[in-house]
């Protein structure tokens, strides 16, 4: 059974997955940053495990909602859980009244944003080693 957690503070579960994927798997340095001290934080558990997480918060200069870090451990991937992690992040900023996402997904990631209904906006800029896009998704606040 899967279930969320949401902090305003960075949990010791979300900082491992992080942890865990950038920096070891993708190799990533600098993972952790000021946003994270600003940003709420979603944990995905599958049972007691943490399996994913994201975080989002309020971007005022880019208009909207900005969602980052999300990250799936390895053995639970190709079970939709980014996905659902994303989708949570979507319903909790529509709870606060946003209507606009956005994400700077890493480029081999981008068809994986764009099923999910963002689109690409913007050149392609380095995140350390990584190249990423820009994409925007409006929320539907009808529902």
């Amino acid at each position: 059974m899967i279930r969320f957690k949401t902090e305003q503070t960075l949990p010791e579960d979300a900082a491992w997955i992080r942890r865990t994927v950038f920096v070891e798997e993708q190799g990533f340095a600098d993972e952790f940053d000021g946003t994270d001290a600003v940003a709420a934080h979603i944990v995905l558990y599958d049972g007691e495990r943490p399996v994913a997480t994201c975080r989002y918060f309020r971007d005022d200069a880019r208009n909207g909602y900005v969602v980052g870090r999300i990250a799936v451990l390895q053995e639970f991937r190709g079970r939709s859980l980014g996905s659902a992690v994303l989708r949570e992040a979507e319903r909790q900023i529509g709870a606060l009244g946003g209507a606009r996402v956005l994400l700077a997904a890493q480029l081999q990631a981008r068809g994986f944003y764009e099923k999910q209904g963002y689109a690409a906006f913007g050149d392609v800029f380095y995140e350390e080693h990584c190249p990423h896009v820009w994409m925007c998704k409006t929320l539907d606040t009808r529902l």
